[in-house]
């Protein structure tokens, strides 16, 4: 189908259920509800700059939090909680809004970049060093989550600004396919595919095929028009991306080397090549000294998120 975003813009979201499969269900539709309805009450009949449409965003995903929250209350309904990747689409920006661990992707051209952070242990021990992006693959604890809607009163809303280019395609999904689908494969099935609902069917062929052991929800969207500004091949991502307000606090030390610079955080403009080639480089193996301390605070987080997911229980 083809949206005509006009003045007041669309808005694109996945929201995976947790909780039971009827509790679950429950929990995202009410979170896909209630942002559709607050955002389109409230979206400026023209772009009012992105402190406004932040803020619009965050009181849409607020107000789908407060809902679930009141709804788990129900006996039967007791622990429901729901994820949410959205994208409201205004103008000739997109503002990305994240909240558990579904994932948004662009891809620009050929180059397929995750804009989205998952908020979740596996990625709280990644980002210190903890463990490396290989061990993250396989990692044990990879279903738990440091936030979710509807499992606490206050969120803390990752809101992210991308300028968008014509041709550019989004593409919003559970971890169901991400788990599955790596996102260089994800990028291949997209560009093969001759239509946007053949793509999608692939690229749950392609999950439930491996194992479909989670539900998978694919959103893919195409952006086109006239007045957007046309793709360059060497601009990157990063210089049409800006983090407007960060998600949860997820800093503890590590004595790993830092990662190599890429094209999903703030650099210095670098060529596409350039880019690529930062990508492919595989981080630097830690230093055996400092291994025992990674492993400690690894243990530690454990510990602590053991203690999270006991209290939200209880």
């Amino acid at each position: 189908d083809r949206y005509d975003v006009q003045a007041r813009g669309v808005v694109l979201a996945v929201s995976q259920g947790m909780a039971g499969s009827q509790a679950g269900e429950v929990a995202s539709a009410l979170v896909v509800e209630t942002l559709r309805r607050v955002l389109v009450d409230s979206a400026p009949e023209t772009e009012e700059g992105k402190t406004a449409i932040t803020h619009i965003i965050e009181d849409a995903v607020t107000k789908a939090n407060e809902e679930v929250f009141e709804a788990a209350k129900d006996p039967g309904k007791r622990g429901m909680g729901a994820t949410l990747t959205a994208v409201f689409v205004n103008g000739p920006n997109a503002y990305i809004a994240e909240i558990g661990d579904s994932r948004a992707y662009l891809l620009r051209g050929r180059r397929m970049r995750q804009m989205t952070k998952d908020q979740s242990f596996v990625q709280l021990l990644l980002d210190s060093g903890a463990i490396t992006e290989e061990e993250a693959e396989h990692y044990p604890h990879k279903n738990i989550i440091l936030q979710a809607i509807g499992q606490q009163k206050n969120l803390s809303i990752a809101v992210g600004k991308l300028g968008l280019r014509r041709g550019d395609r989004l593409l919003l999904c559970s971890d169901g396919l991400s788990n599955k689908v790596t996102p260089e494969e994800m990028r291949e099935i997209v560009c093969e595919a001759k239509s946007i609902d053949e793509a999608c069917t692939k690229l749950i062929e392609t999950a439930n095929d491996r194992g479909g052991d989670d539900n998978s929800t694919v959103v893919l969207a195409e952006a086109s028009g006239d007045d957007l500004v046309v793709y360059r091949d060497e601009e990157t991502v990063t210089q049409t991306f800006e983090v407007v307000k960060a998600g949860p606090n997820t800093d503890i030390k590590s004595d790993r080397p830092p990662p190599p610079a890429s094209d999903d955080a703030p650099t210095e403009a670098k060529s596409a090549e350039a880019v690529d080639a930062a990508e492919r480089e595989p981080a630097e193996d830690a230093d055996m000294k400092s291994r025992p301390l990674q492993l400690a605070v690894a243990v530690v987080m454990m510990a602590v998120m053991a203690g999270v997911v006991y209290w939200l229980a209880h």
